[in-house]
């Protein structure tokens, strides 16, 4: 009997055509796998929602966006109706259930304690890591608040950066994250986290500090009772822009798409522009969001 010879290249060609048309065939017969809306994702709130009817929110009371009346406890404020508004126009409740604090906010929304913080929180890169924000309904910008007659830093921001300046803060807040960021040769006057910002200001107008950080609203309010202590000297361009945002718990994307269409439909109907002018009628205070479209008489 002779011995054959077997080619062995053109038999691992042969194994190759024959399991590449097999596949093929299994591939066209065998449905693939079935995706419904939230497959891979989570949605234990949207469902808990839209099962209860009810968002049950935690809050921080910071105006424009809430006020709480200190003798009754009811909730107002432009994020407080924004959110009730968008509840209705859904068909849904909400129960404002738990007062929070900016340091403990995300701990209880993580936690399931709430559903979403219901009043307005700025969207940073920090807090991005642990929730998800919503679409912003207006956007606040920090100023540079000096003496009413301190010209030093009038059109150069950076002489502020320097050992003879002080810069008037608040442990773990913003006017605190600027002066470390952008002038850090600067000295600081520093007063404890659960300052109010007005301690800051007044710090500048009395001369303990020569400037400080903080939104053109909270100066406003100050400058109410102290009328021309102070000055901003960024109203054209901000030294910081933060969208205010509520938030949501992280990777919910079916709560917070419809979340986010609520909201945008009472910014397009100018839902929110009214709720700006009964809460903030002093102009430029805040930056609206613009409309999503442009015409003739309305160009970008």
């Amino acid at each position: 009997m002779q011995n054959r010879t077997v080619n062995l290249p053109y038999l691992a060609l042969f194994v190759v055509v024959v399991s590449t048309i097999t596949i093929l065939i299994f591939s066209a017969v065998t449905p693939g796998p079935v995706f419904s809306p939230g497959t891979n994702q989570s949605s234990a709130v949207y469902d808990r929602v839209m099962k209860s009817g009810v968002i049950r929110a935690g809050y921080i009371i910071y105006p424009p966006g809430s006020y709480k009346d200190p003798n009754t406890g009811k909730l107002s404020g432009v994020f407080v109706e924004a959110l009730e508004g968008a509840a209705s126009n859904m068909d849904l409740k909400v129960e404002w259930v738990e007062e929070v604090s900016w340091g403990s906010m995300i701990e209880g929304l993580n936690a399931g304690r709430y559903d979403l913080i219901g009043t307005q929180v700025w969207a940073n890169s920090t807090r991005a890591k642990f929730v998800d924000f919503s679409v912003p309904l207006f956007y606040s910008g920090i100023g540079v608040f000096v003496r009413s007659n301190d010209d030093r830093f009038d059109g150069d921001l950076s002489k502020i950066n320097s050992s003879s300046v002080r810069i008037a803060t608040i442990d773990g807040e913003m006017s605190a994250i600027i002066a470390k960021q952008d002038y850090p040769h600067a000295q600081t006057v520093s007063h404890p986290q659960l300052s109010d910002n007005s301690q800051i200001l007044l710090d500048v107008a009395t001369g303990k500090a020569d400037v400080t950080f903080v939104e053109p609203y909270i100066a406003d309010l100050f400058l109410a009772n102290n009328a021309g202590t102070v000055r901003n000297l960024v109203i054209q361009r901000p030294i910081r822009i933060f969208p205010n945002t509520m938030l949501v718990p992280k990777g919910d994307i079916r709560f917070k798409t419809m979340l986010d269409t609520a909201l945008t439909e009472l910014l397009n109907t100018g839902y929110v522009d009214e709720l700006m002018l009964k809460y903030v009628p002093t102009k430029g205070a805040f930056y609206p969001v613009d409309y999503p479209y442009r015409t003739e008489e309305r160009p970008q």
